[in-house]
């Protein structure tokens, strides 16, 4: 347990100051100077207090507090929508604005999916192999959170935790027979709003015909490739990177992986990639360690989490996939996103650190003989 602790704590460092170096990288050819280096760093501030705290509140204690957690991210995400009470931007509907105080509730409704799935598994886990409570239920609430979010025109969002929501009941016991139809039915849908969202619908035929589109959609998606590729096995150096001056646009959030490429070159985004590989193995390393179903899943869909966003961010940067709009963990700027993720990591050490003291406590040594048996009912 000690060596997950270890890397987890590890890995996030790392990937956390390398966010904040290319966002001052970044700021010094920003017409608004080190604004977001400053305001990021702030955000980091808020962060470690989130998962500080999320550390020392034993989560067992946390498992009724998951439900109205989600409530309250579901009404977040119903205001953001509202006019007047949300933000329009770039013809998303997913900030609300308190004050002078804005955020993005579908990040935090991400941390309370998460705890809401594993609360709810925890609660019904031997029942989870009938279809009723294994599917329909939780089906029905995860359902209308994803609508939520959907509405806000968050598609990536919605289709990451649509992903997220389906690995978490099969390691919980759900049968892969009941949730294959499902998740068939959910991507006939996703792909049917795609159709009727011209928006998103061009960003994938930019995708697939980016020769079409080269001067206008697709440009930013080209122009990162460019970027990337300039930088070679050791980039330009540290601040030498061309492409930031405009030719990307958004380099600060979705495509901050560009401006890594370019200037740091392989030599920093390959360690990059196995830093989030590290993560999630720890996180999933410790999920195996739990003493108790809520634990393993929390860490389970924590791990899953970051190390899935983290790929399809760069699957977009390299032009992979269409454009997705989701940051790249740890490293995007945005407080939001930053705030939710620490404390998620607090949620992670505060499992192992739990199921180590009960191990202690029990006196029974760390061995495959007690590794958890959550995951048994997905074999």
């Amino acid at each position: 347990m000690r060596l997950a602790v270890g890397t987890l704590t590890l890995a996030t460092g790392l990937i956390v100051a390398l966010g904040l170096t290319m966002l001052h990288s970044l700021g010094m050819h920003d017409p608004k100077g080190l604004a977001s280096f400053y305001q990021q760093t702030r955000w980091l501030g808020v962060g470690m207090v989130g998962c500080l705290l999320a550390v020392a509140i034993d989560y067992r204690r946390t498992r009724m507090l998951a439900y109205a957690f989600l409530v309250a991210m579901a009404v977040c995400l119903i205001l953001a929508r509202t006019p007047g009470i949300g933000q329009e931007i770039k013809g998303g509907w997913r900030w609300l604005k308190l004050g002078s105080i804005s955020f993005q509730p579908s990040e935090f409704a991400k941390l309370a999916l998460i705890m809401s799935i594993a609360a709810y598994s925890d609660s019904c886990q031997r029942l989870l192999k009938r279809p009723l409570y294994g599917l329909v239920f939780p089906g029905a609430v995860i359902g209308v959170v994803l609508v939520l979010i959907l509405a806000g025109k968050d598609l990536g969002t919605t289709a990451l935790m649509s992903l997220l929501s389906a690995a978490m009941l099969f390691a919980a016991g759900t049968r892969l027979r009941h949730l294959v139809p499902v998740g068939l039915v959910v991507a006939v849908g996703l792909g049917a709003y795609l159709a009727t969202d011209t928006v998103r619908w061009r960003r994938v035929d930019a995708f697939l015909h980016p020769e079409r589109y080269e001067e206008t959609i697709a440009m930013q998606s080209e122009q990162s490739k460019i970027a990337i590729g300039s930088g070679g096995p050791f980039g330009r150096g540290l601040g030498n990177g061309i492409h930031k001056s405009g030719y990307v646009p958004e380099q600060k959030t979705d495509f901050i992986f560009s401006v890594i490429g370019e200037e740091l070159g392989l030599r920093v985004t390959l360690p990059l990639l196995f830093a989030y590989a590290a993560f999630s193995l720890a996180a999933l390393a410790i999920a195996r360690r739990a003493t108790d179903t809520y634990g393993a899943l929390i860490a389970f869909g924590g791990g899953m989490l970051v190390g899935a966003q983290a790929v399809i961010n760069i699957a977009v940067t390299t032009g992979s996939v269409p454009n997705k709009g989701l940051a790249l963990p740890f490293v995007s700027y945005g407080g939001t996103c930053l705030v939710a993720m620490l404390t998620l990591v607090g949620l992670i050490l505060n499992v192992a650190i739990r199921s180590s003291r009960d191990d202690e406590a029990a006196d029974l040594p760390e061995s495959t003989d007690r590794e958890m048996s959550v995951f048994q009912g997905a074999s």
